[in-house]
């Protein structure tokens, strides 16, 4: 079973609008991870945002939303 991000669909929606204004062509992928994977990879909180690799958001925090 998939536990979908409380905030998905606005950051999915979010994405859309910035890179529509920004005329960005990317291709984007979502995830969807357990807590075991996001704390393998250092991931801090639900949901994540990586562009290239990086946090674009890192926060000094533990746990996950």
């Amino acid at each position: 079973m998939s536990v979908k991000c409380g905030s998905e669909d606005a950051l999915r929606d979010n994405i859309e609008k910035a890179m529509g204004r920004e005329g960005i062509k990317a291709e984007v992928v979502f995830r969807r991870i357990g807590d075991k994977e996001a704390q393998a990879l250092g991931l801090k909180g639900s949901p994540s945002v990586l562009v290239n690799g990086k946090d674009v958001d890192p926060q000094d925090i533990s746990g996950f939303a």
